[in-house]
């Protein structure tokens, strides 16, 4: 087994296809192909189902990945560290729930370091998605938020995926409006004032369940729900349907604009409300990346400088 090999099965599962991994790799298509088959016999198990619409990951091949990422990080990171500097290259990537925080953060990162000798990607995504690409590694940091409500649920997926939480911030649930809704100049807002307007919901995908959902209280029983899969999007039913969502109250106005308010949620006994605990989340016993030191500091910045 070779770097090489390992280096081609990383792109192939990330492209998802024999002839487009090739093509990124600058290598024959027959050349990829024998490379990958030599692997599996050395492994003796079935790395990629081929498809009619490209190739897919077998569960061994799932689970080899997992360990192989590993060991090709580790291997980017010494060549940072101690390889010829023109050959160095780093990639870091990101991935969250739909926070405008988390992408700020990103760039203010970005700007620390040469684009020349770095490769960056920040993913907003589902709930699962963010847990599954920390998990495999595709991400060094993933940023979500536990509640009484999914902590245990989703503590469950972090112990099956080897992974720990870092706490960064505490809040309370916010009603996230646009300016010129018929409740953003309310000091507070009741579920029942809600009730009338569409609540914005982020879509979570086939694995979608309660305990995913992005948005803080989303245990409770809304009347009227949207669901969208992106921050432009929300904005969009936000203005155009007087839609909500319910959030942390942490915004970025260089990111959203300035035509959106957050007021707090104003509890009462069969609507109780919640606190947020954001954080990020990390492979156990892993050492932060000097790029991954920078942008953890860059989120404790950005969140005391946009907190509601």
């Amino acid at each position: 087994m070779t770097l090489q090999q390992i280096y081609y099965a990383l792109v192939i599962s990330e492209c998802g296809s024999m002839n487009k991994a090739s093509e990124k790799l600058y290598i024959s298509q027959p050349t990829l192909t024998s490379a990958i088959k030599a692997l599996e016999a050395e492994l003796q198990i079935s790395l990629f189902l081929r498809t009619r619409k490209g190739v897919e990951l077998t569960g061994e091949g799932a689970e080899f990945l997992m360990y192989a990422r590993q060991v090709y990080l580790q291997y980017e990171m010494l060549q940072e560290r101690y390889g010829e500097k023109e050959q160095r290259k780093q990639k870091f990537a990101v991935s969250a729930q739909h926070y405008s925080f988390a992408t700020e953060a990103f760039v203010n990162t970005v700007k620390q370091f040469s684009g020349k000798h770095y490769e960056f990607a920040i993913r907003e995504t589902t709930t699962y998605q963010v847990i599954h690409d920390v998990g495999i590694s595709r991400s060094e940091i993933g940023i979500l938020y536990l509640s009484d409500f999914n902590r245990k649920a989703i503590t469950k997926l972090f112990r099956e995926n080897d992974l720990e939480f870092h706490h960064l911030v505490e809040c309370n649930a916010y009603v996230f409006l646009w300016k010129g809704h018929p409740l953003a100049q309310k000091d507070s807002i009741t579920f029942d004032e809600l009730c009338q307007y569409p609540c914005l919901s982020f879509e979570q995908g086939e694995q979608g369940a309660l305990y995913l959902e992005e948005e803080i209280l989303g245990e409770m029983e809304y009347p009227y729900v949207i669901k969208a899969n992106d921050r432009a999007t929300m904005l969009n039913l936000a203005a155009g349907l007087n839609g909500y969502t319910l959030c942390s109250g942490i915004t970025s106005q260089e990111l959203n604009g300035t035509d959106y308010c957050m007021i707090p949620f104003c509890a009462d006994e069969l609507h109780p409300n919640s606190t947020m605990e954001i954080g990020y989340i990390m492979r156990k016993h892993s050492v932060p990346s000097k790029v991954a030191t920078a942008y953890i500091q860059q989120l404790a910045i950005v969140l005391r400088s946009t907190s509601a």
